[in-house]
């Protein structure tokens, strides 16, 4: 006879449950490292712009270019004041999605430690079982013996 957990099903919704919420949280993670980056390079242009304006402003450079320079570079400050938001909206989001699967991870834990409970007192009852067999056993035996 070998052990079958009532609850096996539960027990295996609730691993795939935690997969999915790793799967979740991997996403996050992609997206937020996808927005630092975006981030970097927008910074990069920035601080490119910067030097480009200054060593403009330096040399004999028309006033209407030195104005498109400095366009520009208010319209990157406010791509990077947008993107410090997404930043900070794709943390938030990470740290949902890790609680997610704390929760799920625990979830889990909760299922599993249940059905080794319910394995360990199949096991000591298949245990008692053979125990009491045998016990049966040898008293046939002495009985047939002492016939």
């Amino acid at each position: 006879m070998r052990f079958h957990y009532t609850f096996q099903k539960v027990v295996d919704l609730k691993g795939n449950e935690k997969t999915q919420a790793e799967w979740m949280l991997s996403s996050a993670l992609g997206e937020l490292q996808a927005q630092e980056k975006s981030l970097d390079e927008l910074i990069d242009q920035r601080n490119s712009l910067m030097s480009s304006l200054q060593s403009a402003a330096q040399q004999k450079t028309p006033m209407a270019k030195l104005r498109e320079m400095q366009d520009y570079m208010d319209y990157l400050d406010k791509c990077i004041a947008r993107k410090l938001s997404d930043i900070s909206r794709a943390h938030i989001e990470v740290q949902s999605k890790q609680d997610n699967l704390s929760t799920k991870v625990l979830d889990e834990k909760v299922w599993l430690k249940a059905k080794d409970k319910a394995q360990t007192a199949f096991l000591q009852n298949m245990s008692l079982r053979e125990q009491n067999e045998l016990d049966e056993m040898a008293t046939v035996r002495f009985a047939m013996k002492s016939l």
